[in-house]
């Protein structure tokens, strides 16, 4: 907590809160409006033959559209399974694997560091006999036992592109692609594996809406994801699907006059191109650098700009707490596994604030280069 801090000068750089699709979304205006009468959307059920009962038939055909117009992930013969964001997808997802395997002790959940900051809160959270966190997954070494690996590909915070590395034979692999979209990274297969996530937050920007999808493999395991969703929350709000439909069905047929994936390319690629260039010529603190890869969805070569700075300081700088002497809020390292001297910095804010933190990056370099460690 920085109480000591005005509140109003503090620049918030430590959530993802994806602010910079507000432009987009406004400058569509009224176009896409959403009206629900009183008599709508009543019922508990939405699909009652459907194993996710609480689904609409619409969103999971959206849902198919959007993946196979970006190629991002395969659909076909997959289960969609639609939950109040992904956080609760992770969750759910957790105990579908966890639960028939009635474990005697709970199991390890782990990904390797640096890791999403959440995925330690999500596994304790519940303090479920089912699983538990396990850390970092470079240091997971039984042969004996059954884990899950989560897969955070591109990895929030790093934005790598990466795959599992415990690869032991009582694994089971969840693949978290919140930001496999072609504004941060190039798209250059249709991934398939048995439990992947994907979230509006992150591909639209619509946060406040809560909907996430998971697209399975197993069917058995689908159904237990519904049974997690369905204990937990009854399903999921039938306004907010509504309002997803309206907003993927527009972003598949490319209904506007500026295409939504062209926008936030554009966006991204111009924050981390003046980035790059605020920090040119100095080594004081770094952010990494990602060869052009070619994406199947832009036909073409491009650079990854992922939604997250991974900074990098001197060993012995404890790098969230200079920029807090600065005013600004980022996320230390040491929530994602790593040392102090490393920083998660969000690109996904409005312009103002990103224009901000690039004035006030000077000094905070010069503040690093006179730190006593």
């Amino acid at each position: 907590m920085l109480t000591n801090l005005n509140q109003q000068s503090i620049l918030d750089f430590d959530k993802g809160d994806p602010t910079m699709y507000e432009a987009y979304w406004k400058s569509i205006g009224e176009d896409f409006k959403i009206t629900i009468s009183a008599s709508e959307a009543l019922s508990y059920f939405a699909n009652p033959k459907s194993f996710c009962w609480f689904m609409l038939p619409k969103l999971e055909q959206e849902i198919r559209n959007l993946h196979n117009v970006v190629g991002n992930a395969v659909v076909e013969g997959r289960h969609i399974v639609v939950g109040n964001g992904s956080s609760q997808l992770i969750q759910a997802a957790l105990y579908a694997l966890a639960e028939p395997l009635d474990p005697s002790s709970p199991i390890s959940v782990m990904s390797a560091a640096p890791f999403y900051s959440c995925y330690p809160q999500i596994a304790h959270y519940m303090r479920s006999g089912l699983f538990k966190w396990g850390g970092d997954a470079h240091a997971y070494d039984r042969d004996d036992q059954p884990y899950i690996e989560m897969v955070n590909c591109p990895n929030n915070p790093d934005g790598e592109l990466r795959g599992p590395v415990v690869n032991k034979a009582n694994g089971m692999l969840v693949h978290d692609l919140a930001y496999y979209w072609p504004q941060y990274t190039a798209i250059t297969k249709p991934v398939d594996h048995n439990i992947m996530l994907f979230t509006m937050s992150k591909c639209t920007g619509h946060a406040g809406s809560r909907i996430g999808w998971a697209i399975v493999k197993d069917s058995h395991v689908a159904k237990q994801m519904v049974k997690f969703l369905e204990i937990s929350t009854i399903g999921v709000s039938k306004e907010a699907q509504l309002r997803a439909i309206s907003i993927l069905e527009m972003i598949s047929t490319n209904s506007c006059s500026t295409n939504f994936f062209e926008f936030g390319q554009f966006v991204m690629a111009g924050r981390w191109k003046t980035l790059r260039e605020a920090l040119e010529g100095t080594d004081i603190l770094q952010v990494p650098n990602f060869p052009p890869r070619h994406c199947n969805f832009k036909r073409n070569y491009i650079e990854c700009n992922p939604a997250y700075a991974w900074m990098k300081a001197q060993e012995g700088i404890n790098l969230e707490e200079v920029m807090k002497e600065e005013n600004i809020r980022v996320r230390g390292g040491g929530t994602f596994g790593c040392p102090s001297n490393y920083a998660r910095l969000s690109i996904l804010g409005r312009d103002n604030d990103f224009d901000q933190f690039l004035k006030k990056l000077p000094s905070i370099v010069k503040r690093l280069a006179h730190s006593k460690f």
